[in-house]
């Protein structure tokens, strides 16, 4: 078994009932924004960060807030203070992410002790980057519904390199030296659908956001086992020794760089047309999570101490190609039916009572759940569509999702041993 802290998260968080890649996700965001820009990659002309943007989707009681809970109060017990509000505009959430402050007037209180530590506040050449980490286990209440201009600007921020200059209300001019977002939220696919247009579909926004599909971890466990002191105080020890020695540009072993470049070049994509933008984008996901990985690694040495070596493995590599491999593979089934057609969600609907349902169920059965939603003629018709797309078979006697098949990937570049058993089973 891998030394990692991913390793220690899974068995610190292990008496609840959040489905476990839930909690490797939270753990994955959360140490992505920690490093914040501390710890790089250098690629071409650009310098790559570990910052996520994911969001965990799946049904009202999989436990999304848990698992989010969970990652944020550690991080601020570890000293994190780069936390964004629990609701906010877009203009708030600029103003909080440049650090200043604005007058009832609109006029920028200055900080002296600030400037004097980091220079002038117009010398944006010395002063410090600038990192957000929106964690929303309701991410509609942080974002609204349907905020295209929030969209495009989270977007924009995801890889942005130098200084951001946006003019907002009352003629307020903000200055974003090193701009660093993250995101981890949580929604169902009915709120997803909400917050989100289908126009997103086609925006830069979607190809960087990774959606967790998760299902109940079938764990009933009434008086959830709380960890103790000493178990906290290790992970905040690994949280703090991964800050201190996470430092500087990640350099890429040969192997790794030879591998990375085998999976590159032979990835075929998501069988779904939704996703056609996600796969420009997709390496560079992937080199994000080579970078969190490769710091999450524990090394000790015979004296005890425990440092991070700032190089990407070739072991890094698969094990980051495991977990986004494995992510992929529901991210149709996360998104549900959004962005198809005009009764998607009732679709979705549909597809979930299937799914959750123990024997075949029939026509009458299926339109119990949705007979406020759709005529009868009309559940007929999305039936139908659902058999063609293959999402549904029909027994004769009932209904029953069809599940999806495990695409083969090349041995060297996944290894599903690093995933528990649990999250090997999702889905099945």
């Amino acid at each position: 078994m891998r030394d990692d802290f991913f390793t220690s998260y899974l068995h610190y968080t292990r008496n609840n009932e959040v489905p476990t890649f839930f909690h490797r996700w939270s753990a994955i965001a959360g140490l992505g924004a920690l490093l914040g820009r501390n710890y790089s990659l250098r690629f071409g002309h650009q310098t790559l960060q570990p910052n996520i943007y994911c969001m965990l989707l799946g049904s009202p009681g999989t436990r999304k807030s848990t698992a989010i809970k969970i990652m944020k109060s550690l991080l601020v017990q570890s000293g994190y203070e780069h936390l964004a509000a629990d609701k906010s505009t877009k203009e708030k959430f600029l103003l909080d992410l440049s650090g200043a402050q604005y007058d009832d007037k609109g006029k920028l209180i200055r900080d002296v002790l600030a400037e004097n530590i980091f220079g002038d506040a117009e010398d944006e050449s010395t002063a410090p980057p600038r990192e957000m980490f929106i964690a929303a286990d309701e991410f509609n209440d942080f974002f609204g519904n349907g905020n295209i201009e929030f969209i495009s600007l989270l977007g924009t921020l995801w890889d942005y390199e130098g200084v951001y200059k946006n003019r907002i209300k009352n003629g307020i001019s903000v200055s974003i030296p090193h701009p660093t977002v993250s995101i981890l939220g949580g929604n169902t696919p009915t709120g997803f659908a909400l917050a989100f247009p289908s126009e997103i579909l086609g925006q830069g926004f979607f190809s960087r956001i990774l959606l967790i599909y998760g299902e109940s971890s079938g764990k009933k466990i009434a008086f959830p086992v709380p960890p103790t002191i000493d178990e906290t105080n290790a992970i905040l020890r690994q949280l703090a020794n991964i800050r201190m020695n996470a430092i500087g540009l990640c350099s890429l072993e040969p192997s790794a760089e030879k591998l990375l470049t085998k999976i590159y070049t032979s990835w075929k994509g998501i069988d779904d047309v939704r996703f056609e933008s996600y796969s420009n984008r997709r390496f560079t996901h992937l080199l994000k999570l080579c970078l969190i990985h490769s710091a999450s690694r524990q090394i000790q040495d015979t004296q005890g101490n425990v440092s991070t070596k700032q190089v990407i493995t070739e072991q890094d590599v698969i094990y980051a190609n495991t977990v986004l491999v494995h992510t992929e593979r529901f991210m149709p089934r996360a998104l549900g039916e959004f962005g198809k057609s005009k009764h998607s969600d009732v679709s979705h609907k549909i597809m979930q009572v299937v799914e959750k349902a123990e024997k075949p169920l029939t026509l009458q059965e299926i339109y119990k759940h949705i007979d406020r939603d759709v005529t009868v003629i009309e559940v007929q018709t999305l039936i139908k569509n659902l058999q063609v797309a293959q999402k549904l078979q029909s027994t004769g006697t009932g209904y029953l999702p069809i599940k999806t098949m495990a695409v083969e990937f090349a041995s060297d570049e996944v290894d599903f041993s690093f995933l528990t058993e649990e999250e090997r089973k999702l889905g099945e």
